[in-house]
């Protein structure tokens, strides 16, 4: 414990001596640290679908940086600082975690889950959906807020019903298009279908987050090898015929599956 408290200290130390003396870090906010947060949050991710372990150490190590940072920062302003962050987080989950700090009995995650969410509301939270980044992207958002109402106990019983609702919302999106009706509409049955097919995702347990992130760098393999495969044949892409394509985008999908 002393090394780790040996270390952190240290970090503090080295965020003071650049907020002093480096220009680029004297100049730096919270809102100019915020996108850079969000692209070293996604960078992270990534390094997580990959399961590169030194990469994933660089990139909390990424993060913990901007959060001494914005602790520091918040110093200066006289408004709190990283002990207050620390003892603020600590409270907060020794009080949402009453199973290991008090007397209260659990038989699985799920009660731990559905408990976190009635705590939250005896906070004075007036929604459970209140802890639902309206900033977050659409999918991710999309898990979330069904996982919190899977909280408060709103929540389908069997993964069969969301399959037959999955399946009625695609019959909807289709009769929308058929039909040809106006755009909006359609959008808003294409919106439904995606929001169905999450919830069964999650049923399932897969975060489709990550499985459309591991589709998309599937994709993106097997498009490159096809296009440095025409090349070596002395082709190009946009001069050939789909069937042509396809020759070539069957057998990327052998090589990258």
């Amino acid at each position: 414990m002393t090394d780790r408290g040996e270390a952190f200290e240290r970090l503090l130390g080295i965020m003071n001596e650049l907020r002093e003396k480096c220009p680029w870090d004297m100049k730096q906010t919270m809102e100019s640290l915020r996108h850079l947060t969000i692209e070293e949050t996604y960078e992270l991710a990534g390094s997580i679908l990959e399961n590169d372990q030194p990469e994933i150490k660089k990139e909390l190590g990424d993060l913990l940086l901007h959060i001494v940072f914005y602790a520091r920062i918040a110093e200066e302003q006289k408004s709190f600082n990283i002990k207050d962050v620390i003892d603020s987080l600590c409270e907060k989950l020794i009080h949402r975690h009453p199973h290991i700090y008090g007397d209260v009995k659990v038989k699985d995650d799920e009660e731990v889950k559905r408990n976190w969410e009635l705590l939250k509301l005896k906070e004075g939270k007036k929604s459970v959906l209140e802890g639902v980044p309206a900033s977050l992207p659409a999918m991710i958002k999309a898990s979330r807020i069904q996982d919190k109402a899977r909280g408060a106990g709103f929540d389908w019983e069997k993964s069969d019903h969301v399959w037959e609702k999955v399946m009625e919302e695609l019959n909807e999106f289709h009769a929308e298009v058929e039909k040809g009706n106006p755009k909006k509409e359609i959008e808003a049955e294409f919106g439904d279908v995606l929001f169905s097919l999450i919830n069964y995702a999650r049923f399932l347990e897969i975060n489709p987050e990550d499985a459309l992130e591991r589709t998309n760098r599937k994709f993106i393999g097997r498009f490159q090898y096809m296009e440095e495969a025409t090349a070596k044949s002395g082709k190009k892409l946009n001069e050939m015929t789909l069937d042509e394509m396809d020759t070539y985008w069957n057998e990327a999908k052998k090589v990258i599956a």
